[in-house]
């Protein structure tokens, strides 16, 4: 692989900046409400005089996010998080158009993405930005040292936001961290709409595939498994839900999806999406029960949710038979085909969720730093909640945004709402 490292980062190639600086321009279109925040913070400078490290999708929605942070007065240095969700020009304009510091390739193995990492902690930063919990992960880790210097970070995942609580839990945790992922306009609208028509994007780009007939087995019910399975119902699939949870499994049997258990979804599925978070959502004995060509693909954060490591044991051979498609040889005979290495299909072959989402909640991103450099001294080493006033705001503004208009309550309407004396 050629790559490019200059002091501005490492990246595939710089020649490519030209066109990634059009396409962030063009996601720029779509994200009225960073836009606003941005023309605000250049004016206010909320983030003065901070540097912030971000281990985030390299894409063009990250780019706006990332030149708004730089345009309220922080330095900022990114990262991917995750091997192949890197868009390789959009990195190269953020290097070598707009000097962002950004160490991101697609495609990178392991140890080039945690190089990454450690590059963009050299930086020294005040506070994290992350999707995944990977850079705390190793700032908590392996350095160690640098704790002291945090004020502040935000997370943008489910599985991150796990992964912190844990953290928290055992009292590991050494600075405050707000979970932008449980923003009720982040998780409401990008976990469920950008993931549900992103997801099918990516699979559709990567197998030209018609959905139309097709069982689909949509694993986890959460927010994005809510998304995938809405989007591919629409696309006119028979769409089955597998869950361990019962609330949600329930909720899936009410919203109209077929629910079983994996063993029996196993039977049955054409196509298989792990959205749960967790691991070997579809293991060994799902593979060995998958009729021949069942599709097998992962929009959770990581690329354990398939238990990619028996579908190797288990097959006497492979081959790459479209960008992104492995097929598996069976023993019996069957083929099966894994997506994109199991890993983030919507990032990994298409372009990730639609900009208009991802709006909101690098909107959220952007006042929740706004928060931390403002109160971070005042907050616990804990998870904490996005404030709720922050979260309206986005709504308030995205609504803005759209041309629509909403009520407020009266007076009169509050005080009814704030008493208790109040009866027939």
């Amino acid at each position: 692989m050629t790559t490019t490292s200059t002091e501005s980062g490492h990246v595939l190639d710089t020649g490519l900046a030209g066109e990634g600086a059009r396409r962030i321009e063009w996601a720029a279109r779509e994200m009225p409400v960073l836009r606003q925040l941005r023309r605000r913070f250049a004016e206010e400078m909320p983030l003065n005089g901070l540097r912030i490290a971000a281990c985030l999708h390299v894409t063009s929605e990250t780019a706006n996010l990332m030149l708004t942070l730089r345009d309220g007065g922080a330095s900022v240095a990114l990262c991917a998080s995750n091997p192949l969700s890197t868009q390789d020009d959009v990195a190269a304009a953020l290097a070598a158009e707009y000097g962002i510091p950004t160490f991101a390739i697609k495609g990178e193995d392991r140890d080039t993405y945690y190089s990454h990492i450690q590059a963009a902690l050299d930086s020294r930063p005040n506070i994290t930005m992350d999707d995944g919990a990977d850079l705390v992960a190793v700032l908590h880790t392996t350095r160690t040292e640098q704790l002291t210097e945090v004020i502040g970070g935000t997370e943008e995942t489910t599985t991150g936001v796990i992964r912190l609580n844990s953290l928290a839990e055992d009292g590991r945790l050494k600075y405050p961290i707000m979970a932008v992922n449980d923003a009720d306009t982040k998780h409401f609208f990008d976990n469920r709409y950008g993931t549900g028509q992103s997801t099918l994007d990516g699979i559709t780009r990567a197998t030209n595939m018609l959905w139309a007939g097709k069982k689909v087995v949509i694993c986890g019910y959460g927010w994005c498994g809510r998304g995938v399975a809405l989007r591919a119902r629409g696309m006119g699939a028979h769409t089955i839900v597998t869950e361990v949870n019962p609330i949600r499994a329930l909720e899936a049997a009410m919203d109209g999806h077929q629910v079983m258990t994996i063993a029996e979804a196993s039977e049955i599925g054409d196509m298989f999406i792990t959205v749960t978070g967790g691991l070997a959502a579809i293991g060994r004995d799902s593979l060995a029960a998958m009729k021949d060509g069942a599709i097998v693909a992962n929009s959770g954060h990581f690329n354990v949710e398939i238990d990619i490591e028996a579908l190797e044991e288990m097959a006497d051979g492979k081959q790459t038979v479209r960008p992104f498609v492995e097929e598996y040889l069976m023993g019996d005979g069957r083929r099966l085909y894994l997506l994109a290495e199991g890993r983030l299909i919507n990032l990994a072959a298409a372009e990730g969720h639609p900009s208009a989402v991802m709006d909101m909640s690098f909107a959220n991103q952007a006042l929740s730093l706004e928060y931390l450099a403002q109160t971070a001294h005042t907050l616990t080493p804990q998870v904490h909640a996005v404030p709720r006033d922050i979260d309206e705001e986005v709504g308030r503004l995205k609504l803005q945004s759209m041309g629509i208009r909403i009520d407020s309550l009266t007076a009169e309407q509050e005080k009814y709402l704030a008493s208790w004396d109040v009866g027939t």
